[in-house]
């Protein structure tokens, strides 16, 4: 990212970033709130377009996002939220291998609007996770996971991104170390 400014009703949000991401590896974005983590995001994922300045690097790779709302089919089950995003080659096994790493293999066939709030952000993190993608975009993922499950969760998302650009937003200087993450301060 190369100057990238963003100004919403006069109001200057993002002022001259200048950022770089590596290939395989984690890095967290924090800054307090307001401060434009999610407008970047927003910005490098194409949602937003930046008021001046440059991405570079994402011409021909795949994207995959985790927002700080889920965004899942509501109707569908955890597993056919998951299979939307997955080759027919494999698939089974790969969804269950992966849900049973996060806690949910029970869940798999229920539908994702009975599911708590922190079951949701599982199945939204693995669909993100497992999708064919070079590089995982995720916004506050784990908000709301109690201790335990987060450990779990990051130790999940640690094991399967090793080849991939990951850029998280957190709050949380815990969850930084656990990630191992390379930190970018806002």
């Amino acid at each position: 990212m190369k100057n990238i400014n963003k100004v919403f009703d006069d109001k200057i949000i993002l002022k001259d970033i200048n950022l770089s991401f590596e290939d395989n590896r984690i890095s967290c974005i924090v800054g307090p709130s307001g401060c434009g983590k999610t407008t970047l995001l927003n910005i490098i994922l194409g949602i937003l377009k930046a008021d001046c300045g440059e991405v570079e690097g994402r011409n021909g790779r795949r994207i995959a996002a985790v927002f700080q709302e889920d965004r899942l089919c509501e109707e569908f089950t955890a597993y056919a939220n998951l299979k939307l995003v997955c080759d027919d080659k494999d698939s089974d096994k790969v969804i269950h291998e992966h849900l049973e790493h996060v806690d949910l293999k029970e869940a798999a066939f229920q539908k994702v609007s009975y599911l708590s709030g922190g079951m949701k952000r599982r199945v939204a993190i693995v669909r993100a996770v497992i999708a064919k993608s070079d590089i995982i975009i995720m916004d506050e993922p784990f908000k709301g996971l109690d201790e335990k499950t987060k450990v779990k969760v990051i130790d999940y998302v640690k094991r399967y991104t090793k080849e991939k650009i990951v850029i998280i937003t957190t709050h949380n200087l815990d969850e930084i170390n656990m990630l191992k993450a390379t930190l970018v301060q806002m």
